[in-house]
């Protein structure tokens, strides 16, 4: 997993819309790897922490929009929980790698390959800066 992008996608936004993405042909960065989640919400802190662990450059957590989770909360504790975790990593002196959430609608393919693009490229300057 060394380099990769892991992107924790929930089954009822993100997920739809890294499909659709493939589908209309769109591009985003080859070391993006996605995992199929039920929910943002059921990401925890450890799950984020074992893929830096595991080498990644970078850990998207993607859920439904405000007000559109399927699981209500579910995105609003997704958020907390990376908000968390960004502070942990600030903490151990690991805050090169960003841990970041995003919402979005399943039906927003342009959106995913652009948050998907802008985190390679926030990862590219970090290493650069190095």
């Amino acid at each position: 997993m060394n380099g990769a992008i892991v992107a924790f996608c929930c089954q009822h936004s993100a997920y739809p819309a890294a499909d659709l993405a493939g589908k209309l042909g769109l591009h985003y960065p080859e070391a993006l790897r996605i995992i199929r989640i039920p929910c943002a919400g059921r990401v925890d802190v450890i799950h984020i922490l074992r893929a830096f662990e595991k080498g990644a450059s970078a850990v998207l957590v993607l859920g439904c929009e405000d007000g559109a989770c399927h699981h209500i909360t579910g995105n609003t504790r997704a958020k907390e929980r990376v908000k968390h975790c960004e502070m942990l990593l600030k903490e151990i002196g690991i805050d090169d790698r960003p841990a970041v959430m995003f919402s979005l609608s399943p039906n927003a393919p342009h959106k995913f390959v652009q948050v998907a693009n802008e985190i390679e490229m926030v990862t590219r300057e970090l290493r650069e800066a190095r």
